[in-house]
């Protein structure tokens, strides 16, 4: 039985391959990725938070883009390989912050933008952390939540949980749009543009990506075969495991 917390979960299965999601084709391009550059572009001298920066690519647009980022991580490893990727492509206006997504240590209006990407699924409080993002944002200030997301359908939504978790163990949720419209609303946001997108999952660069014990492969295998054709054709599985996952990218303003 593990006796790590939460975090120490995350920390362990990032950690360990933070040069795997640096690299990662998944992470490292797309067209939400490319809408997030777009978006800071239009906020000229800005600065910005990326909220749970991951291998970086957040914070590697928003600079490229013009503003002042600061990358924020659990994982000091994380970290690490940011500041190096970031040295390497000469992107000097990203420093780096380490610490929890619901206890942010920046003052209130800190930031003109809070970009978060394929990040919150991990999150141990979602609510508590879009209070913070809420906190350090500019009265004006614009947050972009880009994350996988449930299916509204239970059938779909418990198929999807269930096998992130046997790839992931820090895996929490991938919350529904219902739910990340009325999370928005409760914590001070006014949701408004949201555009969905369909990344595919190519299966043994997903699972080396987490280092899943073979035993889990298995057990996710076993339940793609098993899968009602409901599951089936909407995930696009295909013989070799992969599939389509389900993201949206949601921009929201302090109301």
């Amino acid at each position: 039985m593990s006796a790590r917390t939460h975090a120490g979960h995350v920390v362990d299965q990032f950690g360990a391959q933070a040069t795997a999601y640096v690299t990662s084709a998944v992470h490292a391009a797309g067209a939400d990725l490319d809408r997030i550059g777009a978006l800071v572009r239009g906020l000229p001298g800005a600065r910005v938070l990326d909220l749970g920066c991951g291998g970086g690519h957040v914070a590697f647009a928003a600079a490229a883009a013009g503003a002042a980022v600061t990358a924020y991580d659990l994982s000091a490893e994380m970290l690490a390989a940011v500041s190096a990727e970031a040295g390497r492509r000469g992107l000097d206006r990203i420093e780096t912050r380490q610490g929890a997504a619901e206890a942010l240590p920046f003052p209130d209006a800190a930031f003109d933008a809070v970009l978060t990407r394929y990040s919150a699924h991990h999150w141990r409080d979602v609510p508590a952390a879009l209070a913070g993002a809420r906190r350090v944002l500019k009265p004006a200030g614009l947050l972009v939540v880009c994350d996988i997301v449930a299916p509204e359908e239970p059938l779909l939504d418990t198929h999807l949980q269930a096998v992130e978790l046997l790839r992931d163990p820090s895996h929490v949720r991938d919350y529904r749009v219902s739910e990340w419209r009325a999370m928005l609303a409760a914590t001070g946001f006014a949701p408004g543009e949201a555009t969905a997108y369909r990344p595919r999952m190519e299966f043994s660069s997903w699972i080396a990506r987490m280092r899943t014990p073979e035993v889990q492969v298995a057990a996710i295998r076993a339940l793609q075969a098993t899968a009602p054709v409901e599951v089936t054709e909407h995930f696009s599985i295909e013989a070799d495991g992969s599939f389509l996952l389900d993201s949206v990218l949601i921009e929201a303003r302090p109301h």
